[in-house]
């Protein structure tokens, strides 16, 4: 059984999901949350609020699918946090990174910019981890904002020539 926050997090990352920032209003999101409204405001007081903790429950279930169960650490951890990307955006974010998508909404929300920026640097650093690359983090980075960016419009395609960048990141 999941706790009361952690169920209105994912019914508020699932309706943001759905129908973008700007389009729920208070009484949808009240409903993909399966709660009462009372509830809603008790755990997640205002709008700015709610936005924040789809996003926190989004970027744990992130981490968890990329960074569960790789390789040891070296080329093939990389290779598998890539491939691992693509199935996520694949399933779950075929529009593009929800992150961007909320600052992009919300473009002077400070707390957004952090998040988002928060969310990168973990992401960036785990994959550098993994791939026994710490002192290349920023490329790595680079390479796979590039395949979440590049997603919409590549799709798969986007893996290939990700996993190709990351290939030479060894030379």
């Amino acid at each position: 059984m999941i706790d009361t926050a952690t169920k209105i997090a994912a019914g508020l990352e699932r309706a943001f999901v759905a129908q973008g920032f700007a389009e729920p209003n208070v009484e949808a999101l009240r409903a993909a949350a399966d709660v009462s409204l009372r509830t809603l405001y008790k755990y997640t007081p205002s709008r700015g609020e709610m936005v924040l903790a789809a996003l926190e429950h989004r970027h744990a279930r992130y981490i968890a699918h990329v960074f569960d169960d790789l390789p040891s650490p070296g080329p093939a951890a990389l290779e598998s946090v890539i491939i691992k990307i693509g199935e996520w955006m694949s399933q779950e974010a075929e529009r593009g990174c929800l992150f961007h998508a909320a600052v992009a909404a919300s473009p002077r929300d400070a707390r957004l910019h952090d998040l988002l920026r928060r969310h990168k640097s973990d992401v960036a650093k785990r994959a550098a981890i993994a791939a026994d690359l710490a002192d290349r983090e920023n490329d790595i980075a680079v390479i796979i904002e590039g395949l979440t960016q590049s997603w919409p419009l590549l799709q798969n395609e986007a893996v290939t020539s990700t996993l190709s960048l990351a290939r030479l990141l060894r030379r």
